[in-house]
């Protein structure tokens, strides 16, 4: 193994965690915790068929697949930007409104289920699937939490 190689390894293995009090430690679980949904009853399958029946409305239907790939790398662009915004190196310029990182969220999402309805790839199964691929790929390769330790 590499020097530098040796070096990386070292500092990834200190814990960030051990440095913080108590309170610090709490107050970092609790904002890592998700919010409560406020639509929990959308599920994969729904959101497919809730764009299908929006899409549907409209003769020209879904865009071919690179046009939608096209449209899926702007959405995440403008992701990036907010994000770059918010916890990069470039604020905003005064007079540009404030984004929503949210629905640039909600943007990628709609784009690449209607990728996937314009496919029929059932977005549910995919996700299951390699759900399952990470976690037998990659189950062991970080450390577990110990229960009630944040």
């Amino acid at each position: 193994m590499s020097e530098r190689r040796k070096h990386d390894a070292a500092d990834a293995s200190a814990d960030p965690q051990e440095a913080l009090s108590d309170s610090e430690k709490a107050a970092s679980a609790a904002a890592h915790r998700l919010p409560e949904p406020r639509h929990p009853e959308l599920t994969l399958a729904a959101m497919q068929q809730r764009v299908d029946a929006w899409i549907s409305q409209y003769e020209e239907g879904y865009w071919p697949p690179l046009s939608m790939l096209a449209r899926l790398s702007e959405e995440v662009g403008e992701l990036a930007r907010e994000l770059n915004h918010h916890y990069g190196h470039k604020p905003k310029k005064a007079e540009e409104p404030e984004g929503d990182i949210a629905l640039e969220v909600a943007d990628i999402l709609f784009v690449l289920t209607c990728l996937c309805n314009s496919l029929h790839v059932d977005m549910s199964d995919a996700f299951e699937r390699v759900l399952h691929k990470y976690t037998h790929r990659d189950g062991g390769r970080w450390t577990r939490r110990t229960p009630g330790g944040g």
